[in-house]
């Protein structure tokens, strides 16, 4: 054999991470907290090991922990003391992310993101005002423009708290417009908003929804979330956000859609992140207790792979146990 063309040149010790195409690093990972505000005291969530509800006493303390592995962002869920049709608390002053957002940023050094959405907030479980007649017969199930004004008194809120991101992630029509409004009006033109922009109804979310206690009580959200069938229309939901303010455009789940990554990297010269979302945490947890996969090497694969795809920053359960090794 006469080769000139020898891949493996490239592959030896010392030459390979030279040339190494993708870097993966710390900053460029998110960790989602949650605060819970029905307990004094952590509380572990049995489907996403090594995840805890902190109450907002223990918030500073938990991204403190967080910080100190070298990831430099977080986003807050809440889980509140009392839930309504409206989902009130998530835009109330005093509500349990208000709080935490208000300790947090004035005690650490964090990137603090915001999650705006009403399921975790709402009686009935779904991302807003619900028809009527949803639970017998629903046919939208949300109300898309009444839910608008709930999405932005969430946003202004957690921006009033000190939040520097707001991410509305209920698939509402209009919700980046409406949001970016508000915000301006309210005198918080410096706030970014990173928009769930093609948000798919996915069955990856499991172990997220009993985490926040967010699952809706009856039906489900394939009548705003996006189908899992779709690939075009991706790109009009992310074009539609874009074109209303988003600064940066995100796509969740993250592993099953890289090829939904990679078309909004292509085609939006804003950063892209991508969600690892609970169930894809919670399978490879499973995995390695059974001895079937390395949990560390296969985490890292994974992000570097979301991270290959398109992605420019990722929200992942891994986050701390990743950055330890970066």
């Amino acid at each position: 054999m006469d080769l000139t063309d020898r891949p493996r040149r490239l592959r030896t010790d010392g030459v390979r991470p030279l040339v190494a195409e993708t870097d993966l690093s710390a900053s460029d990972l998110v960790a989602p907290v949650f605060i819970d505000a029905t307990t004094d005291e952590r509380v572990p969530i049995e489907t996403m090991p090594g995840h805890e509800r902190v109450p907002v006493d223990e918030a500073v303390d938990r991204v403190a922990e967080i910080r100190e592995t070298g990831v430099e962002a977080v986003i807050l869920f809440g889980v509140p003391e009392s839930k309504d049709a409206s989902g009130s608390r998530a835009y109330a002053d005093d509500g349990v992310v208000q709080r935490a957002i208000r300790r947090i940023s004035a005690e650490t050094d964090v990137t603090l993101i915001g999650d705006v959405c009403l399921c975790e907030y709402t009686d009935h479980g779904h991302c807003g005002v619900i028809e009527e007649t949803a639970e017998s017969d629903p046919t939208l199930t949300v109300k898309n423009d009444e839910t608008l004004d709930l999405l932005a008194r969430t946003a202004v809120s957690q921006a009033d708290a000190g939040a520097d991101v707001v991410a509305p992630s209920a698939m509402t029509d209009g919700q980046v417009g409406a949001i970016r409004e508000a915000l301006d009006d309210a005198g918080h033109e410096e706030v970014a908003i990173l928009s769930y922009a093609a948000k798919y109804e996915s069955a990856f979310y499991g172990p997220f929804r009993d985490a926040a206690d967010g699952a809706p009580e009856f039906g489900d959200r394939r009548h705003y979330q996006m189908d899992p069938a779709n690939r075009r229309e991706a790109l009009r939901e992310a074009r539609l956000d874009a074109e209303q303010g988003a600064d940066v455009l995100m796509v969740k789940p993250g592993l099953p859609y890289l090829d939904i990554v990679g078309d909004l990297r292509r085609e939006f010269d804003r950063p892209i992140a991508a969600y690892n979302v609970s169930g894809e945490y919670a399978m490879l947890h499973a995995a390695a207790e059974k001895g079937w996969l390395d949990l560390e090497a296969t985490a890292l694969e994974s992000l570097t792979a979301l991270k290959r795809a398109g992605a420019d920053l990722i929200i992942t359960y891994f986050a701390e146990d990743v950055a330890d090794h970066l």
